[in-house]
């Protein structure tokens, strides 16, 4: 009877003392990430685009045999120029959310991008953690585009006062074109003899108007009493999320 209880309780025993060790003495294998995907939030789209002054959708599968510890994910630029209103952006969160410290969690979040993050190329890192300290990474590549685009601008370079002058350009916007808004004034002109003082501001809606895509053609009078020499030109499109883009240019009046 003696040997049969001994016989019983060497596999419990021996249970008990596997249960005791810590993951740190058990060889666990590296987590794995699959799926990894990100794009455009509001669509959840997986081509690596995205627009700056709205977010990010990431995504991934992890498979871990020890408990996950966190998940990292780091947005840097490459080499990007910071243009005017423009801010350099680098992003780097640790998520430690219990819903990822389990074993095979499935990671998804959304990620804003600034609207001032300068356009161009990102480099996407996410780094996996077990709490047996292995560590697994993923890396991609992300196009920050800017969600409201001028192209094809086309103009006059010089008008004579009393007549009027041509521009065009295509306007791309993710968002529905909110409004055009054309500003020019002089550059340090003084009014002569039978001149006045010429600037002009207006708002374009008409024909416009939370249009995606729209070809901006317009005739603009110069009054015949605008002094003649250069003026400075500000067009300014607003999508219906309120991002803006410039554009700048001049043009010559002249006496005829």
């Amino acid at each position: 009877m003696k040997k049969l209880k001994h016989a019983l309780l060497l596999p419990i025993l021996g249970l008990a003392l596997f249960s005791c060790q810590d993951d740190e003495d058990v060889n666990f294998d590296a987590p794995a990430i699959s799926g990894f995907e990100f794009g455009k939030g509001g669509t959840h789209s997986t081509d690596g685009t995205a627009f700056r002054g709205s977010d990010l959708h990431l995504e991934a599968e992890i498979l871990a045999e020890a408990t996950v510890a966190s998940i990292t994910v780091t947005i840097h630029g490459h080499d990007l120029e910071v243009g005017e209103g423009e801010e350099e952006w680098d992003f780097s969160q640790t998520f430690t959310d219990e819903k990822y410290r389990v074993k095979n969690p499935t990671f998804h979040e959304h990620i804003d991008i600034p609207s001032t993050a300068p356009v161009g190329e990102y480099h996407v890192t996410m780094e996996v953690t077990d709490e047996a300290g292995k560590t697994s990474e993923v890396e991609g590549h992300l196009e920050v585009m800017s969600p409201v685009t001028i192209s094809d601008f086309e103009m006059d370079e010089t008008v004579a006062r009393g007549s009027d002058f041509h521009v065009e350009f295509m306007i791309n916007a993710v968002n529905g074109i909110h409004q055009i808004t054309v500003d020019i004034h002089a550059h340090g002109i003084t009014p002569g003899a039978g001149e006045v003082e010429w600037d002009f501001e207006e708002v374009f809606e008409e024909g416009y108007h939370e249009l995606s895509e729209a070809k901006f053609h317009e005739h603009i009078d110069v009054p015949a009493t605008a002094p003649a020499g250069e003026y400075h030109m500000i067009f300014t499109i607003e999508d219906e999320d309120g991002n803006t883009i410039e554009y700048e240019s001049h043009i010559d009046v002249t006496v005829s």
